[in-house]
């Protein structure tokens, strides 16, 4: 037991110790039993207090709390030797000070050389007992603080398989949608965490989802080798009264154990069901993992592990331009916000950058930064390119000179998805190892979200998505756990506690 474990460790740490000090605690440890009756044991002792632990777990209780007990005794001991082991210096400093006072200076050169030792020793002695309790403040301050910057605003579970990608709507009213690996994707009230509806016209996973920037239409990939465009119309449920997220469950069942289909709360076979797309893309020779509107919203782009990437114009859903070059299954793509720039990653360790905003000229410029698979590629609102990779490192680029990485993030797991908020030019960072982690442009470090056995994801979080619209939710993570969470960041305290 852990327990058990650490009661030992407290033991033989405490051996050396036992050796300085055999004269002190051969008296004190009599202290502990002299009190006691003789021949009454521990059990003995219980029989008349009221409590519903077994008797054997009670002993085993104050066994280790005796333990506990005497390694502070011990402590204490060392302290009032030490303490009495300064004052009888201190006394013979002063009396050597009044018997030869100014009558040799290297006596007083000695008082001065031993005063100051005696000094050091004291200022030691406050270091080391103050040390202990001082991690363990600062440590409590340091929960209290993060929690007052990233607080859990609210969970979205119903999936039935892992969630690859999450997105928000940019038009009213606002909803959050998630792709999953069941073979469907739903959209979500952010305030209510209820499922609205639920897309199931893929026969394959999910792979993706995005959002048109003005009209109520979303755009999934799949691995059923297609893309799909949707029309989608949502009635928001009233807000409840929020619960305590924070709050201990009644049990510490861990979601990475439920059985596979066990689902929390209400299922999405409750809510409206679209089953027939309004378009279906389908030119690609493999399975199609991202796509994403072009600004305006009149041509998509697809990209596949057939290693190309697909330009459609959406209202006759032809196919524009077929972006071929790399060499290996394409991970992901994205568009500009404001220009007609799609970037595309690879698992040929490179990014591209390919320029439609000529129509008579198609520029491809190819970036090698990585030493491992490019997981994503995304633009941000400015001029700047941030790029993750297996290679556990993040790499933001400036469009006007992408011949070398202008800040390199590294981390100590594998990056999926990112995304970078617009108005803050914050990167999400979604780790392997289900970490989430905060960083600016430059590189520096600003958060890592919360993460324990109730709170946060159980397994690999696969994708990040911004909402600055929405104050009490505005960023979005999810993950291989089968659920989607809504994260309160309370940016203006974090940016300045930077």
């Amino acid at each position: 037991m852990p327990v058990e474990g650490g009661a030992s460790s407290a033991s033989a740490s405490r051996h050396p110790k036992q050796k300085r000090k055999a004269h002190s605690l051969s008296i004190r440890r009599t202290n502990s039993t002299e009190d006691r009756p003789l021949g009454m044991h521990r059990g003995d002792m219980l029989d008349g207090q009221d409590s519903k632990l077994p008797l054997a777990l009670r002993n085993n209780l104050l066994d280790l709390f005796g333990q506990i007990e005497r390694e502070f005794e011990n402590l204490y001991i060392e302290n009032l030797e030490l303490r009495r082991e300064i004052e009888n210096l201190n006394e013979r400093l002063t009396g050597d000070g009044q018997t030869v006072d100014g009558a040799d200076p290297t006596k007083g050169a000695l008082k001065a050389k031993a005063s100051h030792s005696t000094s050091q020793l004291s200022q030691k002695l406050k270091t080391t007992y103050k040390a202990s309790t001082s991690k363990i403040v600062s440590s409590f301050k340091a929960t209290a603080g993060s929690r007052a910057l990233l607080q859990l605003q609210k969970e979205y579970v119903g999936h039935r398989d892992g969630i690859w990608d999450l997105s928000v709507t940019k038009t009213q009213p606002v909803v959050l949608g998630t792709a999953s690996a069941d073979h469907s994707a739903l959209l979500w009230s952010i305030e209510t965490g209820k499922c609205v509806l639920r897309y199931a016209g893929h026969a394959g996973s999910v792979n993706s989802i995005k959002f048109h920037p003005t009209e109520q239409m979303a755009l999934t990939a799949s691995g059923d080798q297609t893309a799909h465009i949707w029309r989608y119309m949502v009635q928001l449920p009233a807000p409840q009264p929020q619960p305590d997220v924070t709050a201990p469950p009644d049990d510490d069942q861990d979601s990475s154990d439920r059985e596979e289909g066990e689902v929390d709360g209400e299922g999405p076979c409750e809510v409206p069901t679209i089953r027939v797309a309004t378009a279906t893309l389908k030119s690609h020779q493999g399975v199609v993992i991202a796509a994403d509107w072009l600004v305006g919203g009149k041509q998509v782009v697809t990209a596949s592990w057939d290693r190309a990437a697909n330009l459609y114009e959406v209202e006759t859903s032809e196919l524009v331009h077929s972006l071929t070059g790399h060499d290996q299954e394409l991970t992901h793509c994205c568009t500009h916000p404001t220009q007609r720039l799609v970037v595309t990653s690879s698992r040929d360790t490179t990014f591209r950058l390919w320029d439609f905003r000529d129509p008579s000229i198609h520029s491809v410029n190819v970036f090698q930064g990585h030493t491992d698979t490019v997981t994503s590629a995304v633009f941000t609102a400015g001029d700047n390119v941030v790029s993750g990779s297996d290679d556990r490192t993040v790499k933001v680029w400036d469009l006007k000179n992408m011949r070398s990485p202008i800040a390199t993030i590294r981390t100590d797991s594998a990056v999926n998805r990112i995304s970078v908020s617009a108005n803050n030019r914050i990167i999400a960072l979604p780790h392997d190892n289900r970490q989430v982690r905060l960083f600016d442009m430059s590189g520096v470090r600003l958060a890592r979200l919360p993460r324990s056995n109730r709170m946060g994801h159980r397994r690999m979080v696969c994708c990040t998505a911004w909402n600055e619209e929405n104050q009490s939710c505005n960023l979005f993570t999810c993950g291989f756990d089968r659920q989607a969470i809504g994260w309160n960041i309370n940016i203006p305290a974090l940016l300045q506690e930077k």
